[in-house]
C-alpha cells in the first residue's frame, strides 16, 4: 500500500494493510489482534473512529474522542501484559480531523526480525496473529516457532551438533565440493589441508561445549547423508520436478532426497538439479580470449536462484524444498518466509539469509551473492532476456510459511541480443575495471557502517572461531570476506578495512592477536592458546 492519505478516506477499502474500527463505544480490545497481525506481516494502518459502509467504503464516525483513544493506546501498548512489544513511535500515532470528526491514525510498522513474534497477552502460542487479505488470523505453532528461530542473531545453520561427528559426512560430496573450491582458488592454502581441517575452515565443523569438533547444522545439510540429516531436521525433504503435468502426478524427470540411491544432501542436490535445469538453454557464440563462454547470464541466474532458495530455507519447517522446471519456466519453493520485506529483497542491498554459513560455503565456489543483490540481479536479467517480470510471494497456508519464486517465460523465447548485451558486463575482468578508473580517480576507502560493518564482524568472528586453536592469519580472513567487501575499493583499501575491523573486534574483546595470528576468545575472555 502506498502512503496512506486521510484526506481521501472515502476512496479506501479495508485490505491487508488497512483496518478501520468504529470505536464508538470506546477503545476496541480487538485492536491488539490487528496490531500483532500488522507487526508480524508487512505493517499497516489502523483507523479508530472510522466505520465501514455497506459498499465497503469508509467514513468517519461522529462523536468519537480521539484524544482519549490515543491516551488509552499509549497506556496499553507499553503494558507488557497487554502486548509483547511497543514498536511504534510518537509520530506514528496521530489525531486527524476528517470533515469535522476526529480520527486516530496508528501506523504500525513491520516488526524487526529480532522483535517477532509480537503477540497479545503473555502467551505467544495463543496471542500471535498475522494479516491475510483484510482479516487477522491466529498463527499456528509452526509459524510462531519459526518467528522465534528467526529472531536469533545467529543463523540457524550455525548450531553445533554435539551428538554427531565427522562420520555423518558423505566423502564423495566433500570431494566434489573441494574440486569446485580448487577450480575457483587454485593456489589457496586450504587445498593442502586434509578433509577434516578443510571442513573446519569452511564452517562445516566447529568446537562444541565438550571441547571437541562436531558438525555444524550447515555442514550436516551440505555434506551429510540424508538419513543423518533427518535426525536433526525431521521434515527435511528436497524435490526436483521436471515437466510436471497439470492435474496429474507425472514427471519426465524427478530427484528426491529420500530415494536412497544418492547422498540426499543439499550440495549434491543443487549441483544435479542445476545441471538439469540448464539443459536446453540457448548458448550464444561468445569468446573470452580464445575460449568459448558457455556460462550465459541465464545459467548464472539459475545458479543464483537455486542457491537463494536453499540458503533462505527453514529446514526445520514442513513441506521441504520443491523446484520445478516446465515449458512455462521455473518455480523455486522453500519452507520459511522472506526475513526482510519482499520489496527490500527485490530492490537489493540488504542480505539476511536464514543459513549464513551455508551461503558462505556456496560463495566460496562462486555460487550466490554476498551483497544482498541476488533477487535484484535475477529480476533484472530475467526481465531483459524473457521480457517478463519475476514473481516472489510469501504464503501462509495451513499454518505453513513458504517462499515461492516464479520465473515465467511468458511464452517468450530467450532474447539472444539481450543476452549478448549482458555478456559485456560478465566478461569484463577486474583488471579491465581497474584500467577504466585510475587510482587517482578512485574514491576514498568506501565507508562501511552500521549493519554492513556488523555483518563483516560476524563473518570474521565465525571464521576465526572455526580456525580453532590454530588461529588464522589476516590474509585468510580477507580471502574469506572478499565477496562481501566493497567492490569499488582497491585491494589495498579492503586490506586496510579488514585490518581496522579486526582491531575493533580485538578492542571489543571477541578476538585477540598473538604473533600475527588471530584467535577467538572464549566467553570468559580467555584466549585459545
Amino acid at each position: 500500500m502506498d502512503t496512506f492519505d486521510i484526506k481521501t478516506l472515502d476512496t479506501y477499502r479495508e485490505n491487508s494493510r488497512l483496518e478501520a474500527k468504529s470505536a464508538k463505544g470506546g477503545f476496541p480490545n480487538s485492536l491488539w489482534e490487528t496490531y500483532s497481525a500488522f507487526a508480524n506481516t508487512n505493517g499497516g494502518v489502523i483507523l479508530l473512529g472510522v466505520k465501514e459502509n455497506n459498499d465497503g467504503s469508509l467514513k468517519p464516525e461522529s462523536g468519537v474522542d480521539a484524544e482519549k483513544l490515543r491516551k488509552d493506546f499509549w497506556n496499553m501498548v507499553n503494558n507488557r501484559q497487554k502486548v509483547s512489544a511497543n514498536i511504534v513511535t510518537d509520530r506514528m500515532v496521530t489525531v486527524e480531523n476528517v470533515n469535522g470528526n476526529e480520527v486516530l491514525v496508528i501506523n504500525v510498522p513491520r516488526a524487526e526480525r529480532s522483535a517477532r513474534p509480537v503477540y497479545v497477552g503473555l502467551d505467544p502460542k495463543s496471542g500471535t496473529y498475522r494479516r491475510n487479505h483484510e482479516g487477522d488470523y491466529h498463527c499456528s505453532i509452526d509459524e510462531v516457532s519459526l518467528m522465534f528461530r528467526d529472531a536469533s542473531a545467529v543463523t540457524q545453520d550455525a548450531k553445533v551438533l554435539e551428538n554427531m561427528d565427522s562420520s555423518v559426512f558423505c566423502k564423495d560430496t566433500v570431494k566434489g565440493y573441494r574440486n569446485f573450491f580448487r577450480s575457483c582458488h587454485t593456489n589457496h592454502l586450504w587445498n593442502n589441508e586434509d578433509d577434516e581441517l578443510f571442513l573446519r575452515k569452511v564452517g562445516a565443523m566447529t568446537i562444541g561445549a565438550d571441547g571437541l569438533y562436531h558438525p555444524t547444522a550447515a555442514g550436516l545439510l551440505m555434506f551429510g547423508y540424508e538419513y543423518e540429516i533427518t535426525r536433526e531436521f525431521p521434515n527435511y525433504f528436497l524435490d526436483y520436478q521436471e515437466n510436471r503435468m497439470l492435474g496429474a502426478t507425472r514427471w519426465t524427470d524427478r530427484i528426491v532426497s529420500t530415494s536412497g540411491d544418492w547422498s540426499g544432501n543439499v550440495f549434491d542436490f543443487v549441483i544435479e538439479a542445476l545441471n538439469r535445469m540448464q539443459q536446453g538453454l540457448k548458448v550464444p557464440f561468445v569468446l573470452k580470449g580464445n575460449q568459448r563462454v558457455d556460462d550465459t547470464p541465464i545459467h548464472k541466474l539459475l545458479r543464483e536462484a537455486i542457491t537463494n532458495t536453499v540458503v533462505h530455507a527453514d529446514f526445520y519447517g514442513r513441506q521441504g524444498i520443491v523446484i520445478q522446471k516446465s515449458e512455462e519456466g521455473y518455480k523455486f519453493s522453500n519452507p520459511g518466509c522472506v526475513r526482510i520485506s519482499i520489496s527490500e529483497a527485490i530492490t537489493g542491498g540488504i542480505s539476511d539469509p536464514r543459513n549464513g554459513i551455508m551461503l558462505k560455503m556456496f560463495s566460496l565456489i562462486d555460487f550466490g551473492e554476498r551483497a544482498g543483490s541476488g533477487l535484484c540481479g535475477i529480476s533484472t536479467v530475467w526481465n531483459k532476456v524473457y521480457h517478463t517480470p519475476i514473481m516472489i510471494e510469501d504464503t501462509h497456508n495451513n499454518g505453513v510459511d513458504r517462499t515461492i519464486l516464479t520465473l515465467s517465460t511468458g511464452g517468450n523465447e530467450q532474447d539472444v541480443k539481450a543476452m549478448l548485451d549482458l555478456y559485456e558486463g560478465m566478461l569484463e575482468t577486474s583488471d579491465q575495471k581497474t584500467d577504466q578508473k585510475t587510482e587517482e580517480n578512485r574514491p576514498e576507502n568506501i565507508k562501511v557502517k552500521g549493519r554492513e560493518r556488523n555483518r563483516l564482524k560476524e563473518l570474521a568472528l565465525q571464521f576465526v572461531r572455526n580456525a580453532g586453536e590454530e588461529g588464522t592469519r589476516r590474509e585468510l580472513i580477507i580471502e574469506y570476506l572478499k565477496d562481501t567487501l566493497p567492490t569499488r575499493n582497491t585491494k589495498e583499501q579492503n586490506q586496510r578495512l579488514v585490518g581496522n575491523i579486526l582491531v575493533e573486534m580485538s578492542n571489543e574483546g571477541s578476538i585477540t592477536q598473538k604473533d600475527r595470528i588471530w584467535f577467538a576468545t572464549t566467553n570468559k575472555g580467555k584466549v585459545h592458546d
